[in-house]
């Protein structure tokens, strides 16, 4: 960060002029917020400056890192069309009827107007993760971008890591039904064709197991993005989701929703460039299983491949 000092009455882009900025410079990094007087923005160039008054310029990495930055969320990447954030467990997605402010959707969007010249930026909901659930979630920052990748959401590659109750005695398969939502808002399958019922496929592979059977960790694909389809599914294999019991789980020995978005691979909504996503396996997961259990890790780190 580079800083100067008004030594007289001046404006601002005469002082900046004097420091070797153009005014298109100037005019530049005041719609990007990278102008200050002491710790407020400055918004226009002909801003009056009294002796003493401090500015400060921020550099484009400073600039970078504040936009990859939000307070009580990890942005996992952000460009000029979509964010991608590892959401904790815990956090709404979107807002309900009470609640409103406590959700991934509100705390980006508060973000995103913060940093925005004029504070018109906004996001737009792709997808969704249930409140339990934690991971990738992807957001949009325009219509055009938001309609794309829902338009080509069927493609989107989606894993999932979950701590079922019980190991599964196939060791991989492939669960399929139709889901239909009650009005007490609890999705169940059914069986056969109905008129009301979505249908739902959902892959599974046992990766580790628990020392005394109790649980397994199990790597989840999506062929279909059904509210609540793993947690349906898994209950209906008669292993639910550890901490789910709203589908029938007995136990809750994490303190949470024992299922994790870790993987996410898309094309992007304006380039067409194959995007990868990964987030490491919550640290509480870990504690089920013992050293000597053997099967695949999810990553240690996050990372995106742009």
């Amino acid at each position: 960060m580079k800083k100067m000092l008004a030594r007289e009455e001046t404006t601002l882009l005469a002082l900046l002029s004097g420091h070797g900025y153009s005014k298109t410079k100037v005019k530049q990094l005041i719609k990007y917020r990278a102008v200050s007087v002491g710790r407020v923005p400055v918004k226009l160039l002909d801003h009056n400056l009294l002796p003493g008054d401090e500015v400060s310029v921020r550099s484009e990495k400073e600039m970078s890192d504040d936009r990859h930055h939000c307070p009580g969320l990890e942005i996992v990447y952000e460009d000029e069309a979509i964010i991608v954030i590892d959401k904790p467990a815990g956090l709404l997605t979107i807002a309900t009827e009470k609640e409103k402010i406590k959700t991934a959707y509100y705390k980006l969007n508060a973000c995103l107007k913060e940093r925005s010249p004029a504070g018109k930026g906004r996001i737009f909901i792709v997808h969704r993760l249930d409140q339990g659930t934690s991971g990738l979630l992807v957001f949009a920052k325009n219509e055009s971008a938001k309609q794309t990748l829902q338009d080509n959401w069927p493609q989107v590659d989606k894993k999932y890591a979950a701590i079922v109750e019980g190991v599964p005695r196939e060791k991989r398969g492939r669960i399929a039904s139709q889901l239909v939502e009650s009005k007490a808002l609890r999705v169940y399958s059914v069986s056969g064709a109905t008129t009301d019922g979505k249908e739902a496929v959902t892959c599974y592979e046992v990766v580790k197991e628990e020392k005394e059977k109790e649980y397994a960790l199990l790597h989840i694909t999506l062929e279909t993005g059904r509210k609540n389809q793993i947690r349906v599914h898994m209950a209906d294999m008669g292993h639910p989701i550890a901490g789910d019991k709203k589908y029938g789980a007995k136990s809750d020995p994490l303190g949470r929703l024992a299922l994790h978005a870790f993987f996410l691979a898309l094309n992007h909504p304006v380039t067409g460039k194959h995007l990868e996503f990964q987030s490491r396996m919550p640290a509480k997961f870990n504690k089920l299983f013992t050293k000597k259990t053997s099967g695949q890790a999810l990553p240690a780190k996050p990372s995106g491949n742009s």
